[in-house]
């Protein structure tokens, strides 16, 4: 299925909060054509059918498909193969868009001295990109759980890949990720669908340990589902984390959310 269909196997759905609209859900399962994973890992499939490729085609395929659009020949060699000369670069280029032999050699265009991605390939960093972005725009569209499970299950971008021009886009997605997995964390709560709540918040503090606001949106969590209890568990958690790591202390905003509970925690109990 290409990328242009992507459109056509949107879910309609009714949203919980009773509005009916074209859901955030990522495309059907291919049956055939060209996909490419690079959340994960590097994977790519032909008709469904995992397909080797040798590492040098890998990265010219992965450079491609997180720099959409054409890019020339001299550019990506030049981001590619930064230790060589442009000579050896270019020549280092040509041997991996040959390595990539058929079928896989339909996922680059080659048009002069320009190179892009097949259009109908699909990936999935763009795929789940897309829907993120749309879930951090727009508070009325309705949130299926396809769309949250592979948002709270998504892997890192090319893990093990320590080119410059992976780092940056890693980094991209990464924030990306933690910032929706918040948002749908105090959505879900408002929603009162407290435990894809829970799963969202847990999501966002395994990605990142560090970042009070995921420990915070999943405290919010737990005091909407009225549990006290696992609350300041995970202020604990958040406050334990920071000291040990950081050498810092919880926000103010953090104590104050947190403030009244404690009191309650260490008020006496009067006796009938």
């Amino acid at each position: 299925m290409g990328m242009s269909h992507l459109s056509s196997t949107r879910e309609q759905v009714v949203s919980p909060t009773g509005r009916d609209g074209v859901a955030a859900s990522l495309p059907a399962a291919s049956r055939g054509g060209l996909s490419l994973a690079l959340l994960g890992g590097f994977e790519l499939r032909v008709d469904g059918h995992p397909l080797r490729a040798p590492l040098s085609a890998q990265r010219v395929v992965a450079f491609l498909a997180l720099n959409p659009g054409r890019c020339s020949r001299i550019f990506v060699a030049g981001q590619l193969w930064t230790l060589t000369s442009e000579e050896r670069a270019a020549g280092a280029l040509r041997t991996a868009l040959w390595r990539l032999g058929q079928p896989a050699g339909a996922l680059v265009c080659c048009e002069g001295q320009r190179l892009s991605l097949n259009p109908d390939v699909e990936v999935d960093i763009r795929d789940a990109s897309s829907i993120a972005r749309r879930l951090l725009g727009d508070a009325d569209v309705a949130v299926t759980q396809t769309a949250f499970a592979a948002l709270r299950d998504a892997g890192e971008l090319l893990p093990d890949w320590y080119d410059d021009w992976v780092l940056v886009d890693r980094e991209r997605f990464r924030q990306l990720r933690l910032h929706v997995l918040e948002r749908l964390c105090l959505r879900f709560s408002d929603e009162g669908r407290y435990a894809n709540a829970t799963e969202a918040g847990l999501a966002a503090v395994a990605s990142e340990p560090l970042r009070e606001s995921a420990h915070r949106a999943l405290i919010e969590a737990h005091l909407a589902a009225g549990n006290p209890c696992e609350a300041l568990r995970q202020y604990e958690i958040c406050r334990r984390l920071l000291r040990r790591d950081l050498d810092l202390a919880p926000s103010a905003v953090l104590e104050g959310l947190i403030g009244p509970l404690r009191r309650r925690a260490t008020a006496p109990v009067t006796a009938w």
